[in-house]
Formats: C-alpha cells, structure tokens, sequence
C-alpha cells in the first residue's frame, strides 16, 4: 500500500551509486517509498508486471538501453507506467527526445531534492511536470492543421479528462474520441496525450505572451 499523502517509486537506473543516493533520499521521506529497482530495460519491463508503482523514475542510461528506447519497450508491453526522466543532462536533443516518446515529468539529478519530491508529487496526481524552459527550446508544432473537434479535444485532454468523459461531454462515441485522438496526435507529432498536453501547454504560453 501506498503511503497517505505520497506514493511509491520504483528507481530504473544503471548507477548503483546514484541508487544508493537515492535510496537514502527517499529513507528521510515520509511521502515516498521505494518498491523496487532496476538497472536495465528488461528488468524493469519484467518488475512493473508485479510491482505496484505509482511512478517510475527513469534515468537516462541504463544497461541496456537509452530513455527512448526503455519507452519503446513498455509500449510494445502495453505497459503505460507514468514516469519522470532523472537527467543528469539538460542537452536539449536528448531532453525533447524524451519527452516526445511521452515522459510525465522531468527533473535534473543536478537539481535541489525539493524539486525532485515536487515533480513527483505532481506526475502522481495525474499532471503533466516539465520546466517550461524546456518546452521553450521545443519547434512550434502545426496546431493550424487541426480540426474544429481536435482543438476541442486537445483542451479537454488539458483539463484531465478520461476518454469517456470526453465520449459522454461530446456525445460520441469512445471509439470516436480514439480516432479523433490519434489524428490530434499524428498531426502533433506526438505518440501520446502527455506530450500532447505539454505542447498544448506551452503554444498557449506563447500565445499569451
């Protein structure tokens, strides 16, 4: 079980020390807990198919394989974790690489601790968390090629609403709300509704600036 008021976390990192560090982070919290860990692709893809986990936080190396190709992975699993990139880099290609496979959240592990409890906070209670100036370095997207319905859609993907909410708000169908989904999502370039809401996000940031 979860603690009240936190959740529990399961560390993917190839970095025995930098586990280590973490371990004794999470130790001194009251609001976290650490269920497992894993230091390659394939044993994280095997420990979340029995290991209840509110968030996975990812670094960007592991043994077996770089962040893209670790979500690559739990997509063909079908296994849709949510999950904050621990970067020890802010590389702006490697960060909005990552992001655009579908991250809930990113934190530098050169970043004050506070930050990282916060992200993770944030990414358990169903948010989108990445800095701002982040998403700033990322190309502008085509929001023009969107439909009347799609810009509708992309708003309420914004506002936390499940597929069938928005299937009984719209009066269409779930399976209609999918295929609506998937052409938002190809004509943004992006493979799912985090990213989605991230870019959404930040057009309209840019907007009101």
């Amino acid at each position: 079980m979860s603690q009240v008021g936190g959740g529990r976390v399961l560390i993917a990192e190839r970095n025995p020390l930098v586990i280590a560090a973490l371990r004794g982070l999470f130790s001194e919290s009251t609001n976290f807990t650490v269920v497992e860990t894993a230091r390659s692709s394939a044993e994280l893809c095997s420990k979340l198919a029995f290991v209840e986990a509110d968030c996975v936080l990812l670094g960007w190396q592991l043994d077996d394989a770089e962040a893209p190709e670790v979500l690559a992975d739990l997509g063909r699993l079908g296994i849709e974790p949510r999950i904050v990139l621990f970067a020890d880099t802010d590389a702006p290609s490697i960060v909005s690489e990552a992001i655009r496979l579908g991250v809930n959240g990113l934190c530098y592990q050169f970043e004050d601790p506070e930050i990282l409890f916060a992200t993770l906070t944030a990414v358990m209670k169903g948010r989108i968390c990445i800095p701002y100036t982040v998403l700033s370095k990322i190309p502008n997207r085509p929001f023009q090629q969107l439909t009347s319905r799609e810009t509708e859609l992309l708003g309420m993907l914004a506002n936390g609403w499940t597929n069938v909410q928005i299937a009984t708000r719209t009066g269409i169908s779930e399976n209609t709300v999918k295929y609506h989904l998937k052409n938002l999502y190809d004509k943004l370039e992006v493979r799912n509704r985090a990213m989605a809401v991230a870019l959404y996000t930040k057009e309209r940031r840019r907007n009101a600036g």
